[in-house]
């Protein structure tokens, strides 16, 4: 290797160093960031995501969720939320509905129904960029709703942000099982600790048990499960949750177990480390 290409090489490498040790530094005012995800598209992670923010923040948290689905996010219309960051000195202050700070691709999209057709290195940007500008001040949960698979994407959130925890989203079928179980694979072997798995669609239609079975064979905390309502469908400006008492106390007990579970995570990890 000559010694321009060393050196180019070098400096690629400080650069990331330094990149990543400024989101580092600018995420430490966030006492805990919990990635939501799954391998399989369509299986409620941004409403799981948006839930558990919405049901922290309804109890005196404070709450911030960073949509980190460049391709399609959803988080903005999940809210109803209409109003846009601030730019300030080079930041971004992220507006607040229901009590939380959102940050999201869809404030930059000209139309929500645009497609944003970008490769691997172009997302990858994407979400450095939103890391490096987005200013969250104090929060006591930064809940992070990925895309779905195990490439680009995830794989750049799971470098470049210091998360706590994952918690993983299935659903009764068994291709979402099989696709949950193979993200949380890849979680582990990101060494990154998983708070646990919720289930979703669970009921009649699709059946149930998808998340206790895979809880069980990994040996991760089985956090709840979200049944198929129509109250989702009957709440298109907000989360279920604040029109719904079924589902708001669903939520309530995902977030019962989810806390004490990552409070023991981060012991364990801090008195091994």
């Amino acid at each position: 290797m000559s010694n321009p290409q060393q050196q180019a090489r070098l400096e690629s490498v400080k650069k990331q160093f330094q990149q990543k040790r400024d989101i580092t530094d600018r995420f430490s005012t966030i006492k805990n960031k919990i990635a939501v995800y799954s391998g399989k598209g369509g299986v409620g992670k941004t409403t799981i995501a948006t839930g558990l923010a919405s049901v922290l923040a309804a109890n005196g948290f404070k709450v911030g969720i960073f949509d980190a689905d460049i391709d399609c996010p959803n988080v903005t219309q999940a809210f109803g939320l209409v109003d846009l960051p601030v730019s300030r000195d080079g930041k971004f202050f992220p507006p607040v509905a229901h009590g939380v700070k959102i940050m999201s691709m869809a404030f930059f999209q000209e139309r929500p129904d645009e497609a944003i057709i970008w490769r691997g290195p172009m997302v990858h940007n994407a979400i450095n960029q939103f890391l490096q500008i987005t200013e969250w001040g104090e929060l006591d949960y930064l809940i992070v709703d990925l895309p779905p698979g195990t490439s680009d994407a995830p794989l750049t959130i799971m470098q470049t942000l210091p998360l706590d925890g994952f918690i993983i989203v299935t659903t009764p079928q068994p291709l979402a099982r099989l696709d949950a179980t193979r993200s949380l694979n890849m979680v582990r072997k990101m060494n990154i600790p998983i708070i646990g798995v919720v289930e979703n669609f669970s009921g009649q239609v699709f059946g149930f048990g998808a998340g206790e079975e895979l809880s069980q064979e990994t040996g991760v905390a089985f956090l709840g499960r979200f049944e198929l309502r129509s109250d989702y469908q009957a709440s298109s400006d907000a989360p279920a949750l604040f029109n719904s008492p079924a589902v708001r106390k669903e939520f309530e007990a995902v977030m019962l177990r989810a806390i004490p579970t990552l409070d023991a995570l981060k012991t364990s990890n801090e008195s091994t480390g």
